[in-house]
């Protein structure tokens, strides 16, 4: 198993004294360029073919992270932060963790090389501000990139986040990603992640995704937009299912009643009905079919 991390606090520090031209120039070259696969696979290229296109500068400030241009003297403070030698250790063993965990459970991964990094995230983008001071994204098997305001809060907490994306690494190497991927497939491949995540370092350090939607909200307001909709493969309709009204309310989309992130918290809930009733382990059901757990879990929805 290679597990690979692009220090991009050393990045950082050269976009930091570099000349205004030269920043983009290394944060495509050095930081993105090792992800330029799993930018391929959502379409979006290192550099636009036009001036003002989409390419991976325009997709930072759309994630919430700094743009290459606000790394300057200013952001010292935030890179020394995330320049500890035990904080890449600390996010390196829970991706190695959770990867050796799978194989200590007998399944073999196909992919063996993963590459992952941590960009800082900028306070004031409305993105941020929503999603919190840590995140994740891992969908695209073999590439994980980790988010983060550094504070002490979360700066321990972005492991259990890498743990999270890590599962979801491991998930779509054996599920088919497609245009005909559901809602439902969205909502069990989170919540498995992010049980994974508390099973892996205790559930008070479940993110905000899923902490902040009550029990009473799950079931009167979540719970019935989700299973009226669970084979929805419109990816934006299904999106808002999954983040909920606010953030997609920042990407142009509709309200349709969801409040944050409830497709997330509704996955959590449905992971542990379908644990508790089959008794399989989270190992198991990571690499377990979505149809296989709706059919198990079809008293959930009661």
């Amino acid at each position: 198993m290679k597990i690979t991390a692009i220090r991009s606090d050393r990045i950082y520090r050269e976009m930091m004294n570099a000349a205004p031209a030269e920043k983009e120039n290394i944060y495509r070259d050095q930081l993105m360029k090792p992800f330029s696969f799993k930018w391929a696979c959502v379409g979006i290229p290192l550099r636009a073919e036009m001036d003002g296109g989409c390419d991976v500068v325009s997709a930072a400030a759309m994630n919430g992270y700094y743009a290459p241009a606000q790394i300057t003297q200013e952001r010292r403070g935030e890179i020394d932060q995330i320049s500890n030698e035990a904080f890449w250790a600390d996010c390196e063993n829970s991706i190695r963790n959770t990867l050796s965990g799978f194989e200590q459970h007998g399944i073999q991964l196909p992919k063996q090389e993963y590459v992952f990094t941590v960009v800082l995230s900028d306070p004031q983008s409305p993105m941020t501000v929503m999603a919190g001071d840590y995140c994740g994204d891992g969908g695209i098997p073999g590439y994980i990139i980790g988010s983060i305001v550094p504070n002490e809060r979360s700066l321990s907490l972005l492991p259990v986040a890498l743990a999270h994306e890590t599962n979801h690494n491991v998930r779509w190497q054996f599920m088919q990603w497609s245009s005909q991927i559901t809602l439902a497939d969205m909502i069990v491949s989170e919540g498995l992640a992010e049980t994974f995540a508390a099973k892996m370092f205790g559930e008070d350090k479940v993110g905000k995704w899923v902490r902040e939607t009550t029990p009473e909200i799950l079931c009167k307001t979540v719970k019935p937009l989700i299973r009226a909709n669970l084979m929805t493969s419109d990816f934006q309709a299904l999106s808002s299912y999954l983040y909920g009204d606010e953030i997609m309310a920042l990407r142009g989309g509709q309200p349709i009643g969801m409040p944050y992130c409830g497709g997330y918290a509704c996955g959590y809930a449905l992971i542990g009905h379908y644990l508790k009733k089959t008794g399989a382990s989270i190992y198991e059901a990571t690499i377990t079919p979505t149809v296989e757990i709706l059919k198990q879990t079809a008293d959930f929805w009661q």
